[in-house]
Order: C-alpha cells, then sequence, then structure tokens
C-alpha cells in the first residue's frame, strides 16, 4: 500500500515544525532581555501567533490535510526611513547579559527571514493542495512577520537603507522596458490549437 505522502514533502514537513519548535524557543529565551514596550508586544503577539499557526499544521497534518492557515495581521504599518544617519558600530555581545534590545529585534528578524525561506522552498517540493497552500501561507506570514520587526527596526535607526542617488536609481530601473506582447510567441509561429 502507498503511503499518502511522499518521502521528500514529509521530510519538508519536519524541517518546517522543527524550525517553528526553534523559533518559539528562541523567542521565549529573548523575552526577559526585552526593555522597549513595544518590542514586547510585537514578540508576545509573534509568539502567540507562532504558537497558534504551530498548533494548527500539527492538527491539519494529523488530519490528513483538513485546515488552513490564519494570515498575520500585523497592527504597524509605517512609511520606511530611508538614508544612513550616522549608523552605530556593531560588534558581537561580550556575554549575554549585553544582549538588549536591538539584539532581540535583529534576532527576532532572522528567524522570520529563515521560516520564510525555508517555508517557501518547502512548499515547492509538497504535493498535496492543503498543505501546500498551508505552507504557502505560513511563508507569508514569516515576511510579514519579518517586515512589522524590520518596521521597528527601521524607526529606532537600528536597520537603516542605504540609498543611491535619484538619477543612479532612474537609470538602473528605467532600462526595463514592456516586453510585445507577441514575446511568447516570437519564433515559433501560432501555438497549436
Amino acid at each position: 500500500m502507498a503511503a499518502n505522502m511522499g518521502a521528500h514533502e514529509v521530510m519538508e514537513l519536519h524541517e518546517i515544525l522543527s524550525g517553528a519548535i526553534d523559533g518559539i524557543n528562541q523567542i521565549q529565551l529573548l523575552l526577559p532581555h526585552v526593555r522597549d514596550g513595544q518590542l514586547r508586544n510585537i514578540c508576545i503577539n509573534q509568539l502567540r501567533f507562532m504558537n497558534d499557526e504551530y498548533n494548527a499544521m500539527v492538527r491539519m497534518l494529523n488530519q490528513q490535510g483538513a485546515g488552513e492557515a490564519a494570515p498575520y495581521r500585523s497592527p504597524r504599518n509605517q512609511a520606511p526611513v530611508y538614508g544612513l544617519d550616522h549608523p552605530a558600530p556593531q560588534t558581537p555581545n561580550a556575554g549575554p547579559e549585553e544582549i538588549d534590545d536591538r539584539d532581540v529585534a535583529s534576532i527576532l528578524l532572522s528567524i522570520h527571514k529563515a521560516g520564510a525561506a525555508k517555508k517557501m522552498i518547502a512548499a515547492l517540493e509538497i504535493a498535496n493542495p492543503a498543505i501546500r497552500r498551508f505552507v504557502q501561507q505560513s511563508a507569508v506570514n514569516c515576511a510579514e512577520q519579518a517586515y512589522e520587526v524590520w518596521q521597528f527596526m527601521n524607526q529606532m535607526g537600528w536597520y537603516q537603507v542605504p540609498t543611491m542617488k535619484q538619477i543612479t536609481t532612474d537609470t538602473m530601473l528605467h532600462t526595463y522596458q514592456p516586453g510585445s506582447a507577441d514575446a511568447a510567441n516570437a519564433g515559433y509561429g501560432a501555438w497549436p490549437q
């Protein structure tokens, strides 16, 4: 009798679930180091969401693909600050007692970036459509959580966005022009009916 899932997708799901546990555990370790109230709220809200999403995925897998991932809704939505304004030098901490809000935010951002990448790659390997959609939504959720943390870091001046001269930006981006609608058929004649 054939299994209802491929070996590769089982291994991808194992990696996703293990990574989810690791992310939840890391945030729990970081919470005692948080001093900023806004960052604390972000951590707690994301921790709750990550735990709920993990539990939903486990339930879905135990029920053979029934269920959907809820989208992450960030309460933050502000315009990014562009440009560099005397960024502070960065060095590794001498010990865990030096972990501060900037460190916590940076680690949280890394957790979500890694989760988004890992989950999207996994979604490309999953054959079951319901599980694939769940994992895709979970990847988007990681991206949204990362952006929420990035916005906080940007607001605090911890993640600054270097820019180019406007003429350089315009020159680079305006070199791309719309393609011909016939480009897909170029050289191939009419597609078979």
